[in-house]
């Protein structure tokens, strides 16, 4: 990686007029970081660019799910590389009722917590230098988007330094992570339709609050909404709606702050770290993609913060996009597979936006008889086991599963095609990982308790691997008979699959770990030729007989 204003890179510029690359990406904040490593991990040459030449140090985005933790653990950050705080609940309040709704994420899923708080400069910074590992990625701060043409080839850029100076960046494709006002969505004439709530609030965060608390809890108090929780080193967060008639000025006032937190706190023995005052939207554009233009994140679709899942949105969508780009430069896949991001990001990026706006109903009623006939039907509701499960459980919150896009729907499947394949401890050799590790950045044939490679003719078997794709048994615990090659065998330490799938199934699996297709070890190459069809856009011809090689060394994998 090169950083803009360094000498490097500044003398590099200056050497070639004119800039070739795969990817711009318009935008550095997280979900752009996040893509650029994804790039870079498939040795995909991207230019990355930020406007500003500082990470902004604002209160944004604090909270993340196992999802999103699973997807920056793709993106090479790994548990500890920045600090969170577990969330072991999430509690509702009523003025009337009391506590009427309660959200249980004590849950580990995919070898993460289904909850946590962090702080977000820290995760960007970590993205940040994890992109100095990549020869292949360039990085420009301090350099926005001018403009830019699509001509159905490639994309000319013309973007402009703080110097002044102006460079033109020929780029394969590019993408835009340039937040809510992206120029890059407004130039492609993409509308952002939506709402947004007429209320500011005030967002504050605080250090060395005595007794603070371990979970998130949200006031649902018509006279005040408050959301209020936990957050790393010592921090606490609250968000108060603006009433009518509180300019924002007044309210960021450190003597108005200190009255806000004085219900929670002896406010002369806190440090007030930072401010802000959001109005919050609930948008999305009408396509994510545009010719060989793309949208990612906050240009892409604003979630109001009610359900934690505005960051987690933005990561979901460069995990489904930037697997499919790296295949397509890379020359393993046709340009057509691109048409599936938008297919199947924007119905649950909609999903999500829908819940946020009816949790954000039930934290800020419009007043008491609102609170009370909204919290009341909540309460009732939990009455019952299936209310119940559908807040405590999360089951309210949609899966991001799809409907249609780049997989094979198959009749009588034991998992779901088109949703997430699970992640389990697993043992690779003498090495304890999380399964995502071993199968690392490529597809994966996976086969349970069976090697599927065995299945698979020579000349299938040499076409999948050509177009990265793996083989791996995966083995019960102490399985003795009938095994793989040991580099292509992982040992289950729980029942993850096991405890799901019968011996002899096998799972197709893309590199962002979405169910491509499933069945019986007798279907495997058929399932593998669908594949292979479905990238590459062409029909699998066999060969007219069995040629000698020697198969690929894993990629990636741990000895």
């Amino acid at each position: 990686m090169q950083d803009t204003p360094s000498p490097e890179a500044g003398a590099h510029a200056a050497s070639r007029a004119v800039i070739d690359t795969d990817v711009l990406v318009v935008g550095l904040g997280p979900v752009g970081a996040a893509l650029a490593n994804l790039l870079g991990r498939h040795g995909v040459r991207v230019m990355a660019i930020d406007a500003s030449p500082a990470i902004f140090p604002k209160p944004r985005a604090i909270a993340l799910d196992s999802e999103a933790l699973r997807i920056l653990q793709a993106a090479g950050v790994q548990e500890g590389d920045f600090a969170t705080v577990a969330i072991p609940q999430v509690v509702y309040h009523s003025p009337v009722f009391g506590p009427f709704a309660r959200m249980n994420t004590t849950a580990v899923r995919d070898g993460h917590p289904s909850l946590v708080t962090f702080y977000q400069p820290e995760l960007e910074s970590v993205l940040r230098e994890r992109l100095r590992q990549y020869p292949e990625v360039c990085v420009h701060l301090g350099t926005e988007l001018r403009s830019f043409i699509d001509d159905g080839t490639r994309v000319t850029a013309l973007v402009q330094s703080r110097d002044g100076s102006h460079r033109t960046v020929h780029a394969r494709y590019l993408v835009g992570a340039d937040g809510a006002n992206s120029l890059v969505r407004r130039s492609l004439g993409l509308a952002f339709d939506g709402a947004s709530f007429a209320q500011d609030w005030l967002i504050v965060d605080a250090h060395e609050v005595p007794h603070p608390i371990d979970h998130v809890e949200f006031i649902c108090d018509p006279g005040r909404p408050t959301p209020h929780m936990v957050a790393p080193n010592g921090r606490q967060r609250w968000e108060f709606m603006l009433r009518p008639g509180e300019a924002r000025e007044d309210m960021e006032r450190p003597e108005s702050i200190r009255r806000l937190l004085a219900p929670w706190c002896d406010t002369n023995s806190i440090q007030i770290e930072r401010t802000a005052v959001y109005r919050f939207h609930a948008r999305l554009a009408a396509a994510f993609s545009k010719g060989r233009c793309f949208l990612v994140g906050d240009a892409a679709h604003i979630t109001p913060p009610f359900a934690g899942q505005g960051l987690v949105a933005g990561l979901r969508d460069v995990a489904n996009l930037g697997w499919k780009l790296a295949w397509v430069t890379r020359g393993l896949a046709s340009n057509a597979i691109l048409a599936s991001y938008d297919q199947e990001r924007r119905p649950h990026a909609r999903k999500i936006i829908d819940l946020a706006r009816f949790l954000g109903a039930l934290v800020m009623p419009s007043n008491r008889a609102a609170a009370f006939l909204l919290h009341g039907a909540i309460r009732l509701a939990r009455i019952l086991p299936s209310g119940r499960a559908l807040f405590d459980d999360m089951k309210i919150k949609p899966q991001n599963t799809f409907a249609k896009g780049l997989f094979r729907h198959r009749a009588k499947g034991r998992l779901h095609t088109g949703a997430l394949f699970p992640q389990a401890w697993v043992r690779h050799g003498r090495t304890t990982v999380l399964s995502d590790e071993i199968l690392a950045a490529d597809w994966a044939l996976v086969g349970v308790g069976v090697d599927p490679a065995a299945q698979l003719p020579e000349d299938l078997l040499q076409a999948w691997q050509a177009v990265g794709g793996r083989a791996w048994q995966w083995c019960h615990r102490g399985q003795a008979q009938h095994l793989g090659p040991a580099h292509r065998r992982v040992e289950a330490l729980d029942d993850t699959l096991h405890g799901r799938l019968p011996w002899g199934w096998i799972v197709l699996v893309r590199p962002d770990r979405c169910i491509f297709a499933e069945g019986p070890v007798e279907q495997a190459a058929d399932l593998v030729r669908m594949a292979i069809e479905d990238l590459t856009g062409a029909p699998f011809t066999p060969a007219p007989r069995a040629r000698g090689g020697v198969e690929h060394e894993p990629h990636g994998a741990i000895a």
